[in-house]
């Protein structure tokens, strides 16, 4: 598949740092994510990913720093940007179905005195079939493997209809046909001009699936295209010995998605 072109910034991060009362989490972080574009975060536990993607979605405010969506500064949850949290963060015991699960993302946009519509109902299906779980829309989601609950919140994002979508982990403990069917869905919101933000402790994944890579420590090591990036010098300074795999593993020469 060739790379989009004619890329256009849509989210410009400055200086941006956050701490937890006295302990940085994030400091001096400066990135620009662009319009068709799928970036992987990389780094350790504790490196700040989830962090990043948070205060990107508005759900932690920075400390210092700023974030520009557009011509707008980001301040609070905004309806463009679609956050989908690690599959562990979740308590699946909830008493729902799959199909209330996706039209949760179109809860915003109706009173608690009014209920979904078949429009509503029908876009949710919709989203569902695309990620191949139509079928177990009148399932408990907690009835589900871990892949397809993963399955679902990407239908649920879908719905949500943003323009950047951020995911945290979404490859960590899902099978392998959910790996091959994220990426298959990371193309196709890509083509459509959609921008994909995904943190990651997989490699070789990231190298293979993302435009762009940014490797995280508190701070940025580095960040650029996968062929770049992926040094042995930044790993090492990125994951301290802790990437076992050798460079050579992990870039694809050309585009091999």
């Amino acid at each position: 598949m060739e790379r989009p072109t004619g890329h256009t910034p849509l989210l410009q991060i400055d200086q941006l740092g956050v701490h937890f009362g006295d302990r940085p989490a994030l400091e001096g972080i400066n990135l620009t994510f662009s319009s068709g574009e799928t970036t992987s975060l990389l780094g350790p536990n504790g490196a700040g990913k989830s962090t990043l993607l948070k205060t990107i979605a508005g759900m932690i405010p920075a400390t210092h720093g700023v974030i520009r969506y557009g011509d707008t500064i980001v301040n609070g949850s905004n309806h463009s940007i679609v956050y989908v949290p690690q599959r562990t963060a979740v308590d699946w015991v909830f008493p729902v179905n799959v199909l209330d699960v996706v039209l949760m993302a179109r809860r915003r946009a109706r009173s608690r005195w009014r209920p979904f519509n078949r429009v509503d109902e029908d876009a949710a299906l919709e989203a569902l079939d695309r990620v191949g779980m139509k079928a177990f829309s009148p399932h408990q989601i907690g009835e589900l493997s871990g892949g397809q609950q993963q399955r679902v919140f990407l239908a649920r994002a879908l719905l949500q209809e943003g323009d950047l979508y951020l995911l945290d982990e979404p490859f960590t403990g899902v099978d392998v046909p959910t790996q091959e069917l994220l990426i298959e869905l990371f193309n196709g919101l890509r083509a459509e001009g959609k921008t994909i933000v995904y943190a990651t402790h997989d490699l070789a994944q990231a190298a293979k699936s993302s435009d762009q890579i940014v490797l995280v420590r508190r701070s940025v090591i580095a960040a650029g295209p996968p062929s770049e990036v992926m040094t042995a010098a930044n790993l090492r300074a990125c994951f301290g010995g802790q990437a076992i795999l050798p460079v050579e593993e992990l870039v694809v020469p050309g585009d091999a998605r």
